[in-house]
């Protein structure tokens, strides 16, 4: 798993590749504490690259949009360009509801 970040105007760009399984989800979740705890409160992540997660990835995604929901003023996590069989995967536990998704990260940017 590979995660690369830009900070745009408004927020903060994550696009993560690889597969996120239970070894590498720490990571992820790492980083988006990282951000959160420096004062970020939107970030866009981006997992068009991403081959597979695992409940260990939904946790760190689910764990940084509780915290930055709690923030005042109040922030969010939103999910750009998902590959289809990753939908399903939060459809299939119900989290599609907890967040926003967008074609494109210019979109998702562009929402902030």
């Amino acid at each position: 798993m590979d995660i690369q970040t830009e900070t745009m105007k408004r927020c903060v760009l994550l696009t993560v590749s690889g597969s996120i399984d239970s070894a590498h989800a720490p990571a992820l979740e790492s980083t988006l504490m990282d951000l959160i705890d420096q004062g970020q409160r939107n970030l866009v992540v981006n997992l068009g690259d991403v081959t597979f997660i695992s409940s260990a990835g939904l946790k760190a995604l689910l764990t940084a949009q509780i915290k930055v929901r709690r923030r005042v003023p109040r922030g969010s996590v939103k999910i750009s360009q998902i590959p289809g069989v990753l939908m399903d995967t939060f459809q299939l536990v119900g989290l599609d509801g907890l967040f926003d998704f967008y074609d494109s990260d210019l979109e998702a940017v562009g929402s902030y």
